[in-house]
């Protein structure tokens, strides 16, 4: 067995978030309204026929850790290279003003992801995990929570502040309260970022994040002509 984060989506869609996915063969994705991400156990041809079952003709996937070529018949759809960094050495700590987020706030953090842009974010996201939130006179103005969750390890994700509330260290901290929930639990954080994200990146490395791998996020379309899964 390889490091749970060479293959980081398929070690959390098959081990601790296996009641998120569906799973066909050597593929495996989450439900539809909690993330977009799919993963393959390995490169085979086989692997990925099982994906192209398990999504549906004309479906479309995002896998982390994705080959830089689409597979033979796939249409590529986006490209997103990346960092994979380790949390080991994050300075965690929970913080008295981070509220943990629910349910009812889903509105509200739909509404703050789709003014900042931190990556995908859909209306069960908040199922993945622990979320917190930071607000100012009442309004949600930053937050962070957790995606996936290979075996013996937390992915710090959605961090995110309100335009006209950053440079207060607001995801700072978030990030170092969601790694406090993480470590609780006995798992080791860590994340990912855009490569063409310096300020985030350094902000990372500044927390004691550390660079472990560079990671293509790329997105796929299913081939028209794939059967329909059976039942």
């Amino acid at each position: 067995m390889g490091h749970p984060l060479d293959n980081p989506a398929w070690s959390a869609l098959t081990g601790p978030q296996a009641g998120l996915a569906g799973r066909r063969g050597r593929a495996a994705r989450f439900a539809l309204d909690v993330s977009p991400f799919a993963a393959v156990a390995d490169g085979s041809v086989g692997a990925w026929e099982d994906l192209a079952a398990l999504v549906g003709p004309g479906g479309t996937v995002m896998v982390p850790d994705g080959p830089a070529e689409a597979p033979p018949g796939w249409e590529p759809t986006i490209a997103i290279p990346g960092v994979q960094m380790d949390g080991a050495g994050l300075d965690a700590a929970h913080d008295a003003e981070a509220e943990v987020l629910g349910p009812s706030d889903v509105p509200e953090m739909l509404d703050l992801v789709a003014r900042t842009r931190p990556g995908p974010f859909l209306p069960r996201t908040i199922a993945l995990g622990a979320y917190l939130g930071i607000r100012r006179d009442g309004k949600l103005v930053a937050m962070a929570g957790e995606r996936m969750r290979p075996p013996g390890w937390g992915e710090i994700s959605a961090v995110c502040t309100d335009p006209a509330y950053r440079g207060q260290g607001l995801a700072g901290r978030l990030v170092r309260a969601v790694g406090a929930v993480v470590r609780e639990r006995g798992d080791v954080p860590f994340l990912h970022a855009a490569a063409a994200n310096a300020t985030g990146i350094r902000l990372y490395e500044r927390l004691g994040f550390a660079h472990r791998r560079d990671i293509l996020f790329a997105g796929f379309r299913v081939p028209a002509a794939v059967p329909a899964l059976p039942g």
